[in-house]
């Protein structure tokens, strides 16, 4: 027996005996769970990895480890997209965005697993990347690959794409709350109580699974151990302004270098350029070796001076202080130049983790600083909490995933607060100066990306297919007057495009132009529709996106154009049906 009408018949018996809510709530779990497996998988792998590397060629080797393993683990990353993969695996969340806007939620069955397998080598073998995008990235894929199996339509597939997402920052941090807000704000799904309880389930679910498969292993977890001044509210607010600087230089410098190493031609030299300069900055400077949590936990820990203590500036420690900070902005500045090494290079992994990391610097260079030269005294271990805030609010534009991430990791809200103050100030000054983040900006320059503008958002799922229409009467360029007066008798419109024997488009001919000779039966055999027909001022592509279609609309004047594709005559769309088409699809798309 096939599989197939299996398949049939349990679709069958899941409409008569279970409802379309219900079963969205259990494919919930179910995704929540396959995206706390994908967590652990990566995060588990990861560690291994770079827990063999660091101890099992001999501390003789520390040095070369940090040259070479980065450079291999990039190759190895390389070399397993290009053979076993074959597609683009890069940039996890801008193709989550992609595929919803343009591509109705579809992702491909490989991004289930080829990303947590890419970014095990990447991160494992030392690249200074998070784990966290490729994680989401697995989880999204998930929930769209299981809604394609229970053959949903794109709403309910984007819903899922959520709950994939949402559940897999659930169980890299075992903060449901942040995975909630995550798919809200940052893949923009509808605040709505559709969304909301299969969210919510989805993240509980990962969190939870997360924690029976890892114990209380977290991938970091702290309890506060200052209480919050109100005192040093002015140094959060300026903590703000200084973490949107950060961010906006982490965008551009993300964009500046790894566009200049994706412009080498060959793939293998990229891997050599971008590999070699990234271990030699991680020679340099070992706290950019793979995602920087050991960095963020020394910080955090209260012997953040041990960094330093592990590089070839050891012997340089003063009793100042002075030397330490220098090293911390060096490594603040490399950073974001280690992270677009890896990435052009080839290599796969995320911000998210590098946004934290940065942010951690971020928050203790300028409270220690402030305590240094100042007569305050402000909590080092709070600032340094509140600047990772402070950077994802800035580098992914996610305020509220920010705020509510760094509450949930610490166990309370006792810092909530400086968390919005911080988080809100650094996200309005870099919007200022860039209004899209990392993941959304390429997606914005194509026209590609949907917005939390619901207008904008239907307009994307439209394609010039769906309203085009085919029954207009067509007519040929030697057809005469007495024909052409035979075929407006019998059509409803008063457009007739002007196509030749091989279907290509030639022009127009619209009733007002001939309404004042059609009864003048001198000209029906001298005038042919050559003679009366004309260019119109605009035509439509069918690749062309509804975005450049209502533009062409709008600069034309016209309320109707003709469909050609190369040449040829494919149909004609209107105004009145795509206004009608796109009111359905509002319908439909605020529906619960």
């Amino acid at each position: 027996m096939s599989s197939a009408p299996l398949i049939d018949r349990f679709f069958v018996w899941r409409q008569k005996h279970v409802s379309d809510r219900n079963f969205i709530l259990l494919l919930c779990v179910v995704i929540g769970l396959l995206a706390s497996v994908a967590a652990v998988v990566l995060k588990t792998s990861v560690h291994y990895l770079e827990h063999w590397i660091r101890n099992t060629p001999g501390k003789y080797m520390e040095g070369l480890i940090f040259l070479i393993f980065p450079l291999i683990g990039i190759l190895i990353t390389v070399i397993f997209i290009r053979y076993f993969v074959k597609d683009d695996i890069s940039h996890g969340v801008t193709r989550i965005l992609y595929a919803i806007s343009r591509n109705k939620g579809v992702m491909k069955l490989h991004n289930t697993w080829s990303s947590i397998v890419a970014c095990s080598f990447t991160g494992g073998f030392g690249g200074s990347v998070g784990m966290e995008a490729p994680i989401v990235s697995t989880g999204a894929a998930i929930g769209s690959n299981v809604a394609q199996a229970a053959r949903f339509g794109h709403k309910r597939t984007t819903l899922l794409i959520g709950c994939g997402a949402a559940a897999a920052i659930a169980a890299i941090f075992k903060a449901p709350i942040a995975g909630l807000i995550f798919a809200l704000e940052v893949l923009m799904l509808d605040l709505t109580m559709a969304s909301i309880i299969p969210l919510l389930i989805a993240t509980v679910t990962g969190a939870i699974f997360s924690a029976i498969f890892l114990g209380e292993q977290v991938e970091f977890y702290f309890t506060l151990k200052d209480a919050f001044d109100y005192g040093a509210i002015p140094f959060y607010i300026l903590l703000g302004v200084v973490t949107g600087m950060v961010s906006l230089y982490f965008t551009w410098m993300i964009a500046k270098v790894e566009g200049r190493v994706k412009n080498i031609g060959n793939r293998y030299k990229r891997v050599l350029y971008g590999g070699t300069l990234l271990g030699i900055l991680i020679f340099f400077f070992p706290p950019l070796f793979g995602e920087g949590y050991y960095t963020m936990r020394s910080m955090l820990s209260g012997q953040p001076e041990q960094l330093l203590e592990q590089s070839l500036f050891s012997n340089l420690v003063d009793d100042s202080g002075l030397v330490f900070i220098g090293f911390l902005v060096l490594v603040l500045f490399f950073k974001a130049i280690a992270t677009s090494l890896t990435t052009g290079a080839g290599g796969i992994g995320g911000v998210f983790a590098p946004s934290l990391f940065m942010g951690g610097i971020t928050g203790f260079i300028f409270s220690r600083i402030i305590n240094m030269f100042s007569r305050f005294s402000i909590s080092e271990y709070n600032f340094s909490l509140v600047g990772m805030a402070g950077l994802i609010a800035g580098v992914i534009h996610a305020p509220l995933t920010a705020i509510f991430l760094i509450a949930e990791i610490t166990g309370g809200y006792e810092l909530f607060i400086p968390l919005i103050l911080t988080a809100s100030i650094s996200y309005i000054t870099v919007v200022y100066f860039q209004p899209h983040s990392l993941y959304t900006r390429k997606l914005a320059q194509k026209g590609h990306l949907i917005t939390h503008d619901k207008d904008q958002a239907v307009l994307t799922l439209l394609n010039v297919e769906s309203v085009v229409e085919t029954s207009l009467q067509t007519v040929t360029p030697d057809q005469s007057l007495a024909e052409l007066v035979q075929v407006i008798a019998k059509s409803k419109r008063n457009i007739f495009p002007v196509i030749d024997k091989d279907n290509n488009f030639l022009g127009i001919v619209t009733l007002d132009d001939v309404r004042e000779i059609m009864f003048d039966r001198s000209k029906y055999d001298t005038l042919k529709v050559r003679n009366l027909m004309f260019q119109p001022r605009a035509t439509v592509s069918l690749s062309d996106s509804m975005d450049e279609v209502m533009g062409k609309f709008r600069d034309s004047g016209l309320w109707n154009m003709a469909v050609v594709e190369k040449g040829k005559y494919i149909g004609y769309v209107s105004r009145s049906n795509v206004f009608n088409v796109y009111r359905n699809m509002l319908i439909e798309f605020t529906k619960e």
